[in-house]
């Protein structure tokens, strides 16, 4: 029986037939207001917030009938783009400018509902605290922002709404004094050798970029500037820009039959009463389907992992591993149908500790005879892979030690929890190919992956990325695409795949858990003689990503701390790792890429060694950390499976990174007060600060490329083209801003359209802290070959004008949307344009750029917290974390301080409170926001972000990464902070109340 109802959205009617029990987040989202998203199940997320009589509710959580009598209103209702055509209209509300003025906008999913939520509370506070604001706002989950600058944007708002001025955001970045004509440094070593660890002689040479800028660093307009980011005016309107906005006429919708069994064979599988449910158009099973093995990891050919999945396979291996797909006329129907399939399981012995997976006589959780082994990995024992790494001589370097310090340390599982789920909409277009519109970070890699699964060839399949609702690794993956592709090839029609928030804990992506074991010896004053790591890496029961992960562990973190005088030239460091098969779901990528799981044990060992020692902590790890002008210890013995070439250091901010973080948190001065920290009137409180040096890298060497496509239009605007995919980071933004600095126009002269693998020129996609890097050097390559034509064109204009003139092409300097010549003659882009497309020797000037880097230059951090902690319960309280980075040139100071915020406070949880834990049957304890808890505005400590800017020469604007060294630093820096609070050592992260007083009361 359908309910007939009069819903009242946005001050209009509405005549509606709904189920009994059909959501009012269903009707909207048919009704077509798109800024009504899904988050959860449970309305942790906050998303699908409306206002109901103005006041915000949850729009999953109300039945339809509920809202008929009521004022509905979501932000489509609130304001427009303020210039369409000939027709003004009243524009963006006061909110709505706000968020787009202070980059309170990643990756917009969050923003209408974190907007409502504000609205609400300046309907009735005009004038807020801010605390107020976060409180208001904390109902509304948000993974990339850490909530700062959307508190900031309310504050602002709530001031130009009661009619005071406000102050400019945020204020470029003033250029360092040294880089005038000088913008590297030359000190470094043109080239040095090195001992490869076979033995061999290898050469490091000083790496100088051939793409140049033309105008110098104190002369740009775009670059360094804080400018609005390019998609943030439709983000902030709820415009329909997310895969699961786009609708098709007969859509289907999939569910997929979980596995309940951790280690099962499938004995026998029934589909008839499934599909003789009305609605169910296709049921499909590993019967139905080729079988055909591949790896989920999105990464470059030849993926360097083992081929170990199936899309259905006749062994389930975790609980939560697909056994059959379905797609029906609605999700409810598809639903239902899952639950009507019969399936019997051959139950196995599982393993869930990895600490067995490679023990005699252990179950093989790959015994299939397709797999394929990818370097030192062994199905038959479980290894997915196998790292063993050794520079220098360890054994040598340990006799020369006076000290020599051991301890375990461990890190969990846990998850991206972006708050957009995975999405994805396949369909035939009128050409016959596939059209995949995927949430995902690596559109040209699912292209490459997914063909062979399906049985169609890569010209067949076209994959289009729009925006993307938060990612952070968890998309870098093959993971529902071939899914809705089964079953559109199955029926021929267009198919919707959502994941429900419960699936995306017990069926996506997590970061591998991993037992670290470390053995450093150190002399008396302190220097390092030998440092060595072995890591026990859990990659659940699949082997994407399990090789490069786990590789990153040692890499990033083992190469920062080289020793000190002698063991500086020549280091003795040891890395060594088993990632092993367990029947939990498998592990993959995660922001930081297993660089956290390696900061964790090194930086709180560092802490302990400089406390045995009695050695200032931090003047103890400078004196043994690397340097410019040093090779990169790792460079010479691993490459991902590569040959490794040798990269010397180029620019190493850490010195002043240090210097100006201590200044930030006050360290001198708390620590060396007696007094601080003590609590008054709270004898149970101490105050403690930690800090923890990290480095991390910035794209693959020799391997990572993307490309960049631009052409000047009839306005003297310019379409660029990107394979490049911004998940909320602003790389749309940034990648433009350096398109507009080389070409001498506005930001708003660059028409940015990125990741669809049909229009756009090939990206390897958003990972390895790559895309300001590798794809900016791309858009510099293009954007200086159509500056060439601008500039050759603006000649001939010229000449027609004058006759001859005595300059050349490169003299012309392009400024405020014009060539302008030495003499002051100028010719605006508009006329270049028409001359170029209708006067005279007409041509498209237009032009394809890409880059590939045969070097990874690291940022540098220096992360510090601040904690309080109640001796009496173990609870930890962040109270202030201080971020100092250099991550060389900072293109957006507002898009990059948004960053280095969402990273810290997404590491502020894998510090204190994310984990993923199973029970005895391999079901997980957390399966939604209830249960695995993400910080709220209200909760947030303060943050604070220093750039410590660095010429980086090896890229034409200078530039490295920021977006992953983000998640390295604060875990470390706040069990430190708890050691110096309270004495104890918690050596397992996340440090929660339990472990701290297990700790302080002996009861461990």
């Amino acid at each position: 029986m359908m309910l007939n109802l009069e819903l009242n959205i946005n001050k209009e009617t509405y005549q509606v037939s709904a189920y009994p029990g059909e959501r009012l987040f269903t009707i909207l989202r048919r009704l077509g207001f798109s800024s009504v998203k899904f988050g959860d199940e449970h309305g942790k997320s906050g998303s699908d917030t409306v206002l109901m009589d103005g006041k915000p509710v949850n729009s999953y959580l109300l039945l339809a009938a509920q809202a008929e009598g009521h004022e509905i209103e979501t932000i489509e209702m609130m304001g427009e783009h303020p210039h369409q055509g000939w027709k003004e209209t009243r524009g963006l509300h006061i909110l709505q400018q706000e968020f787009v003025k202070t980059g309170a906008i990643q990756c917009g999913y969050c923003t209408p509902a974190q907007i409502l939520a504000a609205k609400e509370l300046l309907s009735r506070e005009p004038d807020p605290t801010e605390e107020q604001v976060r409180d208001a706002i904390s109902g509304v989950l948000c993974r990339c922002t850490g909530y700062k600058k959307p508190v900031e944007a309310v504050l602002r708002a709530a001031a130009r709404l009661r009619g005071v001025e406000v102050p400019p955001i945020e204020d470029p970045i003033e250029v360092p004094p040294e880089w005038i004509n000088s913008p590297f440094d030359d000190s470094i070593p043109q080239e040095k050798t090195v001992q490869s660890i076979d033995g061999t002689t290898l050469t490091a040479e000083k790496v100088i970029t051939t793409l140049k800028v033309s105008t110098k660093p104190e002369d740009w307009q775009q670059v360094g500037k804080p400018k609005v980011k390019v998609d943030a005016v439709k983000l902030v309107q709820g415009k329909p820009a997310f895969v699961a906005d786009f609708e098709h006429r007969d859509m289907l919708y999939a569910k997929v039959l979980f596995s309940p069994h951790a280690h099962a064979l499938i004995k026998s599988i029934r589909t008839e009463k499934a599909l003789e449910i009305p609605g169910v158009a296709a049921v499909l099973t590993h019967k139905d389907l080729p079988r055909v093995i591949y790896s989920t990891a999105g990464q470059s050919d030849p993926i360097p992992g083992p081929l170990d999945c199936f899309s259905l396979d006749n062994k389930v291996r975790f609980v939560g591993d697909r056994v059959a797909f379905v797609a029906a006329e609605s999700e409810e129907i598809a639903e239902r149908a899952t639950k009507e399939i019969e399936v019997e399981y051959e139950l196995l012995d599982p393993i869930f500790d990895s600490r067995d997976s490679m023990k005699p006589g252990a179950p093989v959780i790959h015994d299939e005879k397709e797999y394929v082994n990818f370097a030192d990995s062994d199905p038959e024992r479980n290894l997915a892979a196998e790292i063993r790494i050794d520079i220098g001589d360890l054994e040598q370097g340990f006799k020369d030690a006076d000290h020599i310090f051991e301890a375990e340390y461990e890190v969990p599982k846990v998850q991206p929890a972006h708050i957009e789920p995975h999405a994805v909409v396949t369909y035939w277009d009128e050409d016959d190919r596939l059209v995949i519109r995927t949430s995902t970070q690596v559109p040209f890699h699912v292209r490459r992956m997914i063909a062979p699964v399906i049985g169609l060839p890569v010209k067949r399949i076209r994959v289009i990325k729009p925006r993307v609702g938060g990612a952070f690794g968890g998309k870098q993956e093959l993971l529902i695409e071939d899914v809705a592709a089964h079953l559109t090839i199955a029926t021929g029609r267009p198919v919707q795949f959502v994941y429900t928030r419960e699936e995306e804990f017990i069926a996506s992506r997590s970061r591998h858990p991993m037992r670290i074991r470390m053995k450093t010896g150190v002399k008396k004053d302190g220097t390092m003689t030998a440092n060595e790591m072995y890591a026990l890496s859990d990659t659940g029961a699949n082997g994407a990503h399990a090789l490069t992960v786990t590789g990153n562990t040692g890499h990033k973190a083992m190469a920062l701390y080289v020793g000190s005088g002698p063991y500086r030239e020549s280091p003795n460091i040891r890395f060594y790792a088993d990632i092993v098969y367990t029947n939990t779901p498998p592990s993959g990528a995660y922001r930081g890429y297993g660089v956290p799981q390696g900061y964790w044990p090194l930086e709180r060992h560092m802490e302990k060694i400089a406390h045995a020692l009695d050695l200032d902590p931090l003047e103890f790890r400078m004196k043994n950390a690397l340097r410019a002008g040093e090779i990169h210890p790792f460079s010479v013995a691993w490459s991902e499976g590569r040959d490794p070439v040798p990269e010397i250091i180029q620019t190493n901010g850490l010195e002043e990174c240090v210097s100006r973080g201590k200044a930030a948190i006050g360290w001198e001065q708390k620590l060396s007060d007696k007094n601080w920290q003590d609590v008054p009137g709270a004898p149970y409180l101490k105050r403690g600060l930690g800090a923890a040096l990290v480095m991390q890298g910035t794209a693959i060497p020799y391997l990572d490329m993307g490309g960049a496509s631009l052409k000047l239009n009839d306005d003297g605007s310019f379409n660029l083209l990107i394979g490049a995919t911004d998940l909320g980071t602003g790389s749309d933004t940034v990648l433009a801003q350096m398109a507009a600095e080389v070409l001498g126009v506005p930001l708003d002269d660059i028409i940015v359209y990125s990741s669809d693998t049909d229009f756009t020129p090939f990206d390897k996609g958003a990972y390895a802290s790559s895309t300001t890097y590798i794809s900016g050097a791309a858009v510099v390559d293009a954007a200086n070959k159509v500056a060439d034509s601008m500039r050759d064109r603006a000649v001939l204009i010229l000449k027609s004008r004058a006759g001859e003139v005595d300059f050349n092409p490169d003299e012309i300097e392009l400024s405020n949307s014009c060539a302008i010549a030495p003499n002051g003659q100028a010719v605006s882009l508009e006329e270049i344009a028409l001359h170029s497309l209708h006067h005279a020797n007409q041509e498209q000037i237009m032009a394809v750029g890409s880059f590939v880097s045969p070097v990874s230059p690291p940022p540098f951090a220096a992360q510090f917290a601040e904690v309080t902690v109640d001796v009496e319960t173990g609870q930890v309280v962040v109270d202030r974390l201080v971020m100092a980075v250099d991550a060389g040139v900072i293109v957006n100071p507002v898009t990059a301080s948004g960053q280095v915020e969402g990273g810290m406070t997404q590491a502020l949880g894998y510090a204190v409170s994310e984990e993923m834990v199973y029970d005895e049957l391999g079901v997980a304890r957390e399966k939604d926001f209830r249960d695995y808890h993400i910080f709220e505005a209200h909760e947030m400590p303060v943050l604070e972000t220093l750039f410590i800017e660095t010429f980086e020469p090896s890229h034409p604007f200078g530039v490295k990464a920021v977006a992953e060294i983000t998640m390295d630093g604060v875990a470390p820096a706040v069990g430190n902070a708890v050691f110096n609070a309270c004495g104890v050592n918690v050596d397992q992260n996340p440090i929660t109340p339990e472990k701290v007083w297990q700790e302080l009361t002996g009861k461990k």
